[in-house]
């Protein structure tokens, strides 16, 4: 095996190993949104120095595999689609962090009542699953399981489109909510955003794979 070969063997390694610390940042920040539990929000705020040293390790390997082995052909594309991916994924990092953040500012559990009528339970679910079917697809190389990840990011786009009406006729009758109704709201447009970085993640494992760059291109 040349040291290429073994150094791209790590890279994957370690991009997956932030894959994996990712989202269980997000699971555990929806636990701790769901059953207000604010020691778990702690442990997301501070495990994202964890998420962001990953990020920086991953960049300056993917720099020096580039600068020191020059990789060409698939070598090149994955090594440029992991520096990406790596930055995608530091951003969901920030994303968990954040809601985290929202519990902890928070005085009271957030109603069962508000969280159903704006589907945020559901769609944190789904954007857990499209960050592992990212993985997944990045995993075994399966471009048309990363292409379903466009879709899946269109359904979180049409929830978060509707979350200020749902949260209006919510505070409606119940005006005591509203501090809560606002942590709520920025919690799903910060899940909107999640599925906007797996579009990305998924892009590029067809860049790495199939050699076709798809950003800024009309999806077929």
């Amino acid at each position: 095996m040349s040291q290429l070969e073994i150094e791209l063997k790590h890279l994957k390694i370690e991009v997956i190993n932030m894959w994996n610390l990712v989202h269980s940042q997000l699971v555990k920040s929806n636990i701790a949104m769901v059953n207000f539990d604010k020691d778990l929000a702690r442990e997301v705020v501070s495990r994202e120095k964890r998420v962001n040293g990953s990020e920086l390790k991953i960049d300056r390997d993917c720099e020096n595999i580039l600068a020191l082995l020059t990789p060409v052909a698939v070598d090149l594309r994955f090594t440029l689609a992991v520096l990406k991916i790596n930055s995608n994924l530091e951003r969901i990092g920030d994303i968990a962090d954040g809601v985290a953040s929202h519990i902890l500012s928070a005085e009271k559990p957030f109603n069962k009542e508000l969280l159903k009528a704006t589907e945020t339970i559901h769609m944190y679910d789904e954007a857990i699953n499209i960050l592992e079917d990212t993985l997944s697809a990045f995993e075994k190389e399966d471009t048309a399981l990363a292409r379903t990840v466009f879709q899946k990011d269109e359904y979180l786009d049409r929830i978060n489109m509707n979350t200020t009406e749902t949260t209006v006729k919510y505070l409606e009758t119940h005006p005591e909510d509203i501090y809560q109704a606002l942590y709520n709201l920025s919690i799903i447009r910060k899940l909107e955003r999640v599925g906007d970085q797996a579009k990305n993640i998924a892009e590029e494992t067809i860049f790495y794979v199939e050699a076709k760059v798809l950003k800024h291109k009309a999806e077929e």
